[in-house]
């Protein structure tokens, strides 16, 4: 058989699988973009300060410098930080992943006047930066008295927000009126509807969301260091701020060490969360 006669088939096969690779291709190096930040973080927390500070770079170094990162878990109260971090990102996940739910559920089943313009301020509201409500916010919680404590995480949790409410809008949605319409008829009124048949059909959501919200509060920086005392504080503080010389240097590679121990517990959660994600996926389809 020549070149030129090849089997009907071999064509499309052979653009199936050029497709593919490049695919592949692509894939493998997004990979690697997303996850090149990560490993030189990794390599940083291995490398003494000479190698850090070395030009040109060092890109291994020539001992790895394991013992940088039980020196990083032992200078400072690593767990008890890491403990004020876990309390404050299981407080406002929790809130604000029912509260978002609840607001969502209004949003996308509920008419009401003015509802369109409502929803528009509330996606409008996702364009503000942070630093414009800083001010206006540490003023309110301190007028209340509730600066050094962990309120002000439970009044956000409760305030529900924008984005997480514009995925569950979006979500409840698109499941079929016939089964509020099903539940009023039986008597339910839109408090059971929403506890009983919309929020368990959310799982895929509700997991999302919950990832989301946690991932936001562990990985704030801005909130602890302005409302928080030092024994209060969270994690993303303490790594940012505690590892310095005398003369306030930041310690770089031991800095380094402490944000890897730092992401562990994020990668956790979305592991963790990952199963009941797909679990939700599969499950939620109506009955």
């Amino acid at each position: 058989m020549t070149a030129t006669s090849l089997p009907p088939n071999s064509a499309p096969r052979v653009r199936v699988r050029v497709n593919r690779l490049v695919l592949y291709t692509v894939l493998v190096a997004l990979t690697g973009l997303f996850i090149g930040p990560f490993g030189w973080l990794v390599l940083s927390g291995l490398k003494t300060p000479a190698e850090l500070a070395a030009s040109p770079v060092h890109w291994l170094p020539t001992h790895f410098q394991w013992h940088n990162f039980t020196d990083a878990f032992h200078l400072i109260d690593f767990l008890g930080y890491a403990r004020n971090s876990l309390i404050i990102a299981l407080i406002y996940a929790t809130l604000v992943t029912l509260s978002s739910a609840w607001v969502g559920f209004g949003f996308a089943r509920l008419d009401a006047p003015g509802k369109k313009t409502l929803f528009g301020i509330l996606i409008g509201s996702m364009m503000l930066p942070q630093m414009i409500t800083l001010l206006p916010t540490y003023l309110i919680f301190a007028k209340l008295g509730m600066v050094d404590t962990y309120w002000p995480w439970v009044f956000w949790g409760l305030a529900a927000a924008p984005y997480l409410v514009f995925l569950f809008r979006q979500f409840f949605a698109g499941l079929p009126r016939e089964l509020e319409e099903a539940a009023i008829v039986d008597g339910c009124g839109y408090g059971t509807i929403f506890w009983r048949i919309f929020l368990p059909q959310s799982w895929p959501v509700l997991s999302a969301s919950f990832v989301i919200a946690f991932t936001w509060s562990w990985g704030d920086y801005i909130a602890p260091q302005l409302l928080l005392s030092t024994d209060k504080s969270t994690l993303s503080v303490a790594v940012m701020t505690t590892y310095v010389t005398s003369a306030g240097t930041p310690v770089a590679n031991l800095q380094a060490a402490a944000s890897v121990m730092y992401v562990v517990p994020i990668l956790l959660v979305f592991l963790v969360a990952q199963r009941g994600f797909v679990a939700g996926m599969s499950t939620t389809g109506l009955k």
